[in-house]
């Protein structure tokens, strides 16, 4: 094999005794959970936010910023459930570049997986503990899950993963919404499969078990747009395009039918600053028809303390060193907006 096996990293089992959750901690996480299933089996109105950076890079600017989210959580707590991304993979178009904290722990040294593991957890368990907000991630490499199972209470399956065989069976087994994103060709029967796929239970092998899955009822759809055979944006979060969803999960039998609309991505063309204007669309659409207003759960938001993105030596406290994001002022406001218009 043409690579060096350079050291056996520690099973989850292991990482999870070192840094354990406290009872208190597992009490809330089961709160969370509890309030944001509501949300898709429709027993809860409230509106699901996932919020937060591109990817996670430095634990101190992200507990800040998850710290004012939770004063926000407080102000808007009757319409809105905040649930906080703490993204620590970042998957690339070209495999090259930043992968995420859990590659580098400083994005200024080099790659250290097992410094990276501990450092991904210990942000995880540490929003939980000093804001009580259990977070979302995205689930890039299954067989890392097992590492923060406990600490989530949502998880998205990227537009490059929906189509993995691994992704949509590892999905089945768990028992907090996933997400599963539509692939970055835009057809949203890819996406249907995968929710299907995750919904019903499976035999598969799993962390050198055999393991055989439940099915998960709270797999749904993310919709983030897409990109066409020029290479250009193209957005699927208009009235049209949330119709033709609604009409695919009527064929398809699923359980929960649910979407979360990605206001960045494609359909924003990338254009960050765009994604307040986009909410607001998503909501007017959700006012003029029932069935759009049953399916919608969410939105999936791009934001952290300054607006746009950086280099990853860049220096800028709180700004992306990945996808440009929504700064603080515009998040907050943008918040408080979405809270009226609920």
């Amino acid at each position: 094999m043409n690579m060096e096996f350079k050291r056996e990293m520690p099973t989850a089992a292991v990482i999870k005794e070192m840094y354990p959750l406290s009872s208190a901690m597992v009490k809330k996480k089961s709160e969370n959970d509890g309030e944001i299933r509501k949300i898709f089996t429709g027993e809860s109105n409230k509106l699901l936010l996932i919020i937060g950076p591109c990817s996670a890079d430095r634990e101190d600017a992200v507990l800040d910023y998850i710290s004012r989210l939770k004063v926000l959580q407080d102000k808007v707590n009757d319409k809105i459930v905040i649930v906080p991304r703490i993204y620590t993979n970042k998957p690339r178009t070209t495999g090259d570049g930043y992968k995420g904290m859990l590659h580098q722990p400083n994005p200024n040294e080099s790659p250290d997986m097992l410094k990276g593991l501990i450092s991904i957890r210990k942000l995880h368990i540490d929003a939980l503990e000093q804001t009580g907000f259990s977070c979302a991630d995205e689930m890039l490499y299954p067989e890392n899950h097992r590492y923060l199972s406990d600490c989530l209470s949502y998880v998205a399956v990227g537009a490059r993963s929906t189509e993995n065989q691994q992704h949509r069976l590892t999905a089945s087994g768990l028992d907090i919404p996933v997400g599963m994103k539509n692939p970055t060709g835009g057809d949203l029967s890819v996406m249907m499969n995968s929710i299907t796929a995750a919904q019903h239970p499976h035999t598969f092998v799993y962390s050198g078990w055999e393991v055989q899955s439940k099915g998960n009822p709270l797999a749904h759809a993310i919709l983030r747009g897409y990109s066409n055979k020029h290479g250009r944006s193209v957005p699927n979060y208009h009235f049209e395009d949330l119709q033709l969803l609604w009409e695919m999960y009527e064929d398809s039998g699923l359980k929960n039918p649910s979407v979360i609309i990605d206001t960045n991505h494609a359909n924003s063309g990338k254009r960050w600053e765009q994604q307040p204007r986009i909410a607001k669309e998503i909501l007017h659409s959700a006012r003029l028809s029932e069935n759009i207003r049953k399916m919608l759960k969410g939105l999936m938001i791009e934001s952290y303390l300054v607006d746009g993105n950086q280099k990853p030596n860049g220096g800028v406290y709180g700004q992306s060193i990945t996808d440009p994001c929504l700064g603080w002022e515009k998040t907050e406001k943008m918040i408080l907006e979405i809270a009226d218009l609920v």
